[in-house]
């Protein structure tokens, strides 16, 4: 989960909402009939709700260059050579350093290392000597995935 992604589409959503509450606020609510103010606020939370649901939909896609990744990786393994705990995550996983072997068909065997976090339940998965499935970026193979 991007963290920082999320945060600055909530940020940006709650400022553009603060300026239409403003607007609303100080021009188009003295040209309204007065019965009708409830369900103009009404309205205008139900859209800020919308709009931070898209918005956090959006927020939690793949980035563009690992759907590309998904799409045109070049399927792989990669055995786990060494792991090393860094810290916990706020849902609960870990951010472990994994020193891998990686083999992609065709090409020599080379080592890499990746954050990744691990989460609670799979933490069985990610021990060493352990393999695990892997997409390699065929124009750059320091970009890699790993499947779960």
């Amino acid at each position: 989960m991007n963290h920082q992604r999320i945060v600055r589409t909530v940020c940006f959503i709650t400022v553009g909402y603060v300026m239409v509450l403003a607007v609303w606020l100080g021009w188009l609510v003295d040209h309204t009939p007065p019965a009708t103010i409830p369900y103009q606020i009404m309205g205008l939370l139900a859209a800020f709700g919308s709009a931070l649901g898209l918005g956090m939909m959006a927020a939690g896609r793949p980035s563009r260059k690992d759907r590309k990744l998904e799409r045109h990786g070049l399927e792989g393994w990669a055995r786990i050579e060494h792991v090393t705990p860094l810290r916990r995550t706020v849902d609960n996983g870990e951010l472990t350093e994994l020193d891998l072997r990686l083999t992609v068909p065709g090409s020599d065997s080379y080592n890499g290392r990746v954050v990744y976090e691990v989460r609670r339940e799979n933490i069985t998965r990610f021990v060493p000597g352990e393999t695990i499935s892997i997409l390699v970026d065929p124009k750059d193979r320091d970009h890699i995935m790993l499947r779960p």
